[in-house]
């Protein structure tokens, strides 16, 4: 079971505990905050993150490695370790922006307790993959307001997240400050030149304006318009000629195309993928670029040690410690 102790209410810094009818958390102060489809709601269901709530509820299932028979979350996951997922066994977990629960499940499936939190109603469709897990509480909140108690997670997860956020920077202090000592906080973020195309930023400009439904409903159609130039060119890309139009045909469509990165989901989910992923990269509301170096030196400021960042993934992945002692200035 994961332990409610480790809820609070963060303006008061109050333990939050559920109500007699098991409808909302209370907070000594007066604080109440929502249980609605069983989940607690800390924040307004609908805010800037709401196209990644209709993404991920629209998309579930799409990326869990239990759905796809493929393991690409958790080799993924298990590199961000460090190579092995018995670092979590036993231990206690906040994954921040949880999103469907294609990592939540991973983690669960390892043996961690897990805190899943995300500010979109994709929690809905977290709940929905991993609530048969008894060591699993998710709810909705804001990463930068989250109803947990500081310094008390043996590992912090947040993946595919931080850049999503107004201020990288801020975010990462902030999870870092969950992050109890001894413990580790694993992380990425996009880099320069991700998604930086020119039809991508023109669509992008667009569809972040218009109505969430017609964004999700244009990105399928558009995907569906589009990925069978993107498969014929994969099936013949064998050929000088045709590698090289490929290459600027992949700069001129902005869907995006797995069929290099992950050939092995098979050709019906890459083309679900491709659908999911280019409404995900055309409207985020915010999307910001890090290189390593700044994601080092964001993670020193706030006292991590340990640090390891590469370019793998999306972008820069890394993972620190914080001290059992925090550094003594000298």
């Amino acid at each position: 079971m994961f332990p409610e102790e480790l809820l609070e209410c963060h303006p008061h810094k109050k333990t939050l505990k559920k109500n007699d009818e098991g409808t909302k958390f209370l907070c000594e102060c007066g604080c109440e905050f929502p249980i609605l489809k069983d989940i607690p709601r800390f924040v307004p269901l609908d805010n800037y993150a709401s196209s990644f709530g209709l993404q991920w509820n629209e998309y579930r299932k799409t990326q869990l490695d239990s759905f796809t028979g493929v393991p690409v979350s958790k080799t993924r996951l298990e590199r961000m370790m460090g190579g092995n997922l018995a670092v979590i066994k036993g231990k206690t977990v906040l994954e921040a922006g949880c999103g469907a629960g294609r990592f939540t499940e991973v983690m669960l499936d390892a043996g961690a307790t897990v805190c899943a939190v995300d500010l979109s109603t994709a929690v809905e469709a977290n709940y929905d993959n991993c609530r048969k897990h008894e060591n699993y509480f998710v709810c909705q909140a804001n990463i930068l307001d989250m109803p947990l108690k500081a310094s008390q997670f043996d590992i912090v997860v947040c993946v595919g997240v931080i850049q999503h956020t107004p201020d990288p920077e801020q975010t990462i202090t902030v999870l870092c400050s969950y992050v109890k000592p001894g413990g580790m906080l694993v992380i990425d973020h996009y880099t320069h030149g991700y998604g930086s195309t020119l039809p991508r930023k023109v669509l992008r400009f667009f569809l972040k304006k218009s109505p969430k439904q017609f964004s999700l409903r244009f990105c399928q159609n558009l995907t569906s318009f589009l990925w069978p130039l993107h498969v014929q060119f994969q099936k013949y890309k064998k050929f000088t000629v045709v590698k090289a139009l490929r290459r600027v045909f992949l700069w001129l469509s902005p869907v995006v195309d797995h069929q290099d990165g992950y050939p092995e989901i098979g050709p019906e989910s890459l083309k679900v993928w491709a659908a999911l992923d280019t409404h995900d990269t055309l409207t985020d509301y915010y999307k910001h670029l890090r290189s390593a170096d700044e994601i080092r030196s964001c993670l020193a400021s706030n006292g991590m040690v340990d640090i390891v960042t590469e370019y793998a993934g999306n972008g820069v992945e890394a993972r620190a410690m914080k001290p059992v002692m925090p550094k003594r200035e000298q």
